[in-house]
């Protein structure tokens, strides 16, 4: 720090300068972020200092958050008090921890727990694995990269305490059988968690014949991402139980804030992202996120025809608004596309194939460019 502070000016040039070297989402095809509602950032800046790490002294936004949580709920058809089951997290990240540290909370009863999941499971849960000392166990996918069911089946013991379901999985956009995994949730009593961090605000949008959330008997939490497709502002997640009694499984006392008692992993929290959320869902409503989706599947559907006519398949026929281009050497053309023309794109685990995330910010235009440029870096 210098011993004299620089002037408002000049502090604005550095950040200008800063941010003039980040890049544009204009040609990232690799993010499930995007720019945020303009509303939603308005609403961010008016609640800038709000902490809901000690709701107490800022009521009127805990109050929103209650209402985004009831929002929640009736979206994936909680019947249970969903302003009472839950928070607004930071991301997908901290809710599947939280999940996990509620199911090995409520079962103390056994001493070596383990949670089984597909192998296409978000790197988030091998954070679960260090964190909680918990043994994470991976069930092969199908043909179709959805988890295979016999696999997870296998792998079940006295020691299990819980499934994990993926609703948009992270590489491929695919989606877990989440009503036979509730069956099997039931037959051996344990919970069923579903990772909706992505598609949980694209399926309730869909035209789609699937069922993933609370109106199946076996799920027992979700999570949800409002900083993906919601386009609400970073960092904005959120975390929902079935049962008030699994999210107070996660209480800590709190003696010396405005509350008694504390259930998120952080501490502090940002009352903004919970501004944000609440704003945009509000402003946009079910109509506005249902034309939402339905131009980011639009690209999509423009993206595999363009890339078909240049003799490039697709993994799997996308699902949601997610396309993995299989194209030989994957990494090669990956690193051709950036260093030659600018695009940020991604790779599959396995197979390898080049992955691309269509969000708001994608335009027809935009895949028109690319795939010009795709053609080049095949050949």
């Amino acid at each position: 720090m210098e011993e004299n502070g620089k002037t408002k000016e000049e502090i604005l040039a550095i950040l200008k300068k800063a941010k003039s070297a980040d890049t544009s989402y204009e040609r990232v095809l690799s993010s499930m972020c995007t720019y945020p509602h303009e509303i939603a950032v308005l609403a961010h800046t008016q609640f800038i200092e709000s902490n809901m790490g000690d709701p107490g002294l800022f009521p009127g936004t805990f109050d929103l958050e209650r209402q985004v949580l009831a929002m929640f709920g009736e979206m994936l058809h909680h019947k249970n008090s969903p302003e009472k089951a839950g928070y607004l997290t930071t991301g997908g990240t901290e809710s599947n921890i939280q999940a996990i540290r509620s199911m090995q909370n409520f079962r103390r009863d056994i001493s070596n727990p383990n949670i089984i999941m597909p192998q296409s499971a978000h790197f988030s849960f091998d954070k679960v694995a260090n964190l909680l000392g918990i043994e994470i166990r991976k069930a092969s996918l199908d043909n179709l990269l959805k988890v295979d069911l016999d696999s997870v089946r296998s792998l079940i013991d006295e020691n299990t305490i819980g499934l994990v379901g993926i609703a948009g999985t992270t590489e491929f956009g695919q989606l877990d059988p989440i009503d036979e995994l509730s069956e099997l949730a039931i037959e051996n009593d344990i919970f069923l968690h579903v990772d909706a961090a992505f598609g949980g605000f694209v399926i309730p949008f869909m035209d789609l014949d699937y069922s993933y959330d609370f109106k199946l008997e076996g799920v027992t939490s979700m999570t949800i991402d409002p900083h993906k497709m919601a386009l609400s502002t970073i960092p904005s997640g959120g975390l929902l139980f079935k049962e008030p009694e699994y999210f107070e499984c996660l209480e800590i006392h709190t003696p010396y804030l405005s509350v008694n008692k504390q259930y998120s992993l952080t501490g502090t929290r940002s009352g903004a992202a919970v501004a944000s959320t609440y704003a945009v869902m509000k402003h946009l409503g079910r109509e506005g996120y249902k034309k939402v989706v339905s131009d980011c599947m639009s690209v999509t559907k423009k993206l595999v025809e363009g890339a078909d006519k240049l003799g490039i398949g697709t993994v799997i026929d996308p699902v949601l608004n997610i396309v993995a281009l299989d194209v030989p050497e994957a990494d090669l053309v990956r690193k051709k596309l950036l260093d030659e023309h600018g695009w940020h794109v991604s790779i599959t685990r396995d197979p390898r194939a080049l992955r691309i995330v269509i969000m708001p910010h994608i335009k027809n235009e935009t895949i028109e460019l690319f795939l010009k440029d795709l053609a080049k870096a095949v050949k």
